[in-house]
């Protein structure tokens, strides 16, 4: 099976060479989406073995994910799987061949990494804004959607190109999450969650504008899965249960025992 690595990033000189070095040890095929970035990064990438897609101006995270989506399912690329990951050295490429191995099982459509599947090795904490966001939006698309998940916003995933190809995302701001999590229910898609480690070392990394604000940003994130809930009102129902050994396993929609927030 193919797969394509795909890092979207946004003025990253300090960890871009870095994280790309390291990326190639495990994969031959990457993506990088530069979201308009106006430090030194286009012109480190220019000096990389790598598909590079450039936005002219800051688009948003979802409009890089969307657009790695698409570049993995075109006719001329013929992927199978895309992992997505981030290039700030929070996201480690050495648990790749974890995700390499989940893919191999063959028994999923999404494998979504989990910071908070183990806790015993992580590096630093987020702050407490954010953890509490993540663990309030996990309740909700857990008691809502049926699904068993730990950690709504990791960014670290594993999708199988011919099951998300048809999804209709467009969300292009950092709420991309919310949109994708209904929208995979909706899609009857497979969900399996693999530990990765927890490690935050930029508590001061800014969301923008408005965004920010903590309260702001939680009532952002409501309003966008309130809104995708509307679009697939009826088509949410309860699925069989199926759970796996390592982190959970389950058909979206499916309550599952055990499920964390």
């Amino acid at each position: 099976m193919r797969t394509l690595i795909a890092i979207p990033v946004y003025n990253e000189e300090k960890h871009v060479t870095k994280v790309l070095a390291e990326v190639r040890r495990y994969a031959p095929d990457i993506l990088v989406i530069d979201d308009g970035s106006t430090d030194s990064t286009p012109l480190l990438l220019a000096q990389q073995p790598v598909e590079v897609v450039r936005h002219a101006r800051n688009r948003g995270y979802g409009r890089s994910m969307i657009d790695a989506f698409r570049w993995a399912s075109c006719q001329c690329c013929e992927y199978d799987w895309l992992i997505t990951m981030d290039c700030d050295e929070q996201h480690e490429p050495a648990s790749l061949p974890d995700f390499f191995a989940a893919i191999e099982e063959d028994n999923a459509d999404v494998v979504s990494g989990s910071r908070y599947l183990r806790t015993h090795d992580a590096v630093g904490q987020p702050p407490e804004d954010r953890r509490t966001i993540n663990a309030t939006i996990t309740r909700r698309l857990n008691d809502t959607l049926g699904l068993s998940i730990t950690d709504a916003f990791c960014g670290f995933k594993a999708y199988r190109v011919g099951a998300v190809r048809s999804l209709p995302l467009h969300e292009a701001g950092y709420a991309f999450p919310l949109q994708f999590w209904v929208q995979a229910v909706a899609n009857n898609l497979r969900i399996k969650e693999i530990p990765i480690r927890l490690i935050y070392n930029d508590p001061t990394r800014s969301f923008g504008g408005p965004l920010d604000d903590a309260g702001n940003r939680l009532s952002h994130y409501h309003r966008v899965f309130e809104r995708e809930l509307q679009k697939v009102a009826g088509r949410i129902g309860p699925k069989p249960c199926a759970c796996g050994s390592n982190g959970s396993t389950a058909r979206a929609g499916t309550p599952c025992q055990g499920a964390r927030a």
